[in-house]
């Protein structure tokens, strides 16, 4: 695939994305509107939409046959749902995310907090309700989101993360189960969730597809820090330095700049060779795992 037939593709499917999001949310007008307005504020701020896109691209992978717009809008939800906490005062405390005030900034820590538990709640009944003419796909979809936000994954990603970063006893072993759960479980899930949705989907597409969407999630994780540490704020969307301004250990303090690049480049040629593993329409997803590495570039 060459990189304007990347791009254009990448396109279409993101604009597909942005138009699901208003037509899966509450109207802004429904009441309560003000938790409507601040749910669809931080889902409409814009952003790569990678998460959806990489679900979609695994999806056409196999030849999906369920519409992929409701997982995307679901997992999107989700994501955007951590997004809004991670940014609060007693968590992260950014005054930015995607290039605009952060949620609390715009609507106050309390329907920040509402509006994040909103988006959480809408994403399993989102799966639920549009997928419930197949039981199994709809399982399958809340299994692995619900697995991926869990205790053990997400939510406990970022509860060692606060430990860690408190106490000052960051190790390697730590970061790796942090950026393990925090990051990678959700970019995961994508993957998973998008082969889910064709009829070819077997136990073992989703091994390789777990397996892939570990590397892709990790490989993402290294190119943030990386980002983190030499990309400003306007061009990131968000508050930049904050990894050093809180001290944190990162893929760079731990490897330095160009030892993680390595790492980054290496994750990401593992996950490109696991395509042939999965299905041979895969020519997008392997571009996509290239664009999301050439960010660093």
């Amino acid at each position: 695939m060459n990189p304007t037939e990347f791009k254009n593709q990448y396109e279409k499917w993101r604009l597909e994305v942005e138009s699901s999001i208003e037509k899966y949310l509450p109207a802004k007008k429904t009441r309560p509107s003000v938790i409507h307005e601040a749910m669809l504020y931080s889902m409409q701020a814009g952003g790569k939409r990678i998460r959806p896109i990489l679900l979609i691209a695994a999806s056409d992978m196999l030849g999906q046959t369920q519409d992929p717009m409701p997982a995307c809008v679901a997992i999107e939800s989700l994501h955007t749902y951590s997004l809004i906490h991670d940014d609060l005062p007693c968590m992260d405390d950014s005054d930015m995310r995607r290039g605009r005030p952060t949620c609390h900034k715009k609507f106050g820590e309390t329907m920040a907090l509402l509006a994040g538990d909103a988006l959480l709640t809408h994403a399993f009944f989102l799966l639920s309700d549009s997928y419930k003419s197949n039981a199994k796909i709809a399982n399958g979809l809340v299994l692995d989101l619900s697995d991926a936000a869990s205790s053990q994954k997400l939510i406990g990603g970022q509860v060692e993360d606060i430990l860690n970063e408190r106490s000052g006893t960051m190790t390697a072993e730590n970061l790796k189960f942090i950026h393990d759960n925090k990051t990678a479980a959700l970019i995961t899930s994508a993957v998973t969730m998008g082969v889910r949705l064709s009829e070819k989907c077997t136990d073992e597409t989703l091994k390789y597809a777990s397996e892939m969407g570990l590397k892709i999630g990790l490989a993402f994780q290294v190119i943030d820090d990386i980002l983190d540490a030499t990309a400003d704020s306007e061009t990131l969307g968000k508050t930049a330095g904050l990894d050093a301004k809180h001290g944190k250990m990162t893929y760079i303090t731990l490897y330095g700049l160009e030892g993680a690049r390595k790492i980054a480049a290496e994750l990401s040629q593992d996950a490109i060779a696991l395509c042939d593993k999965i299905g041979s329409n895969n020519a997008f997803m392997k571009a996509l795992i290239n664009y999301m590495l050439n960010r660093i570039n």
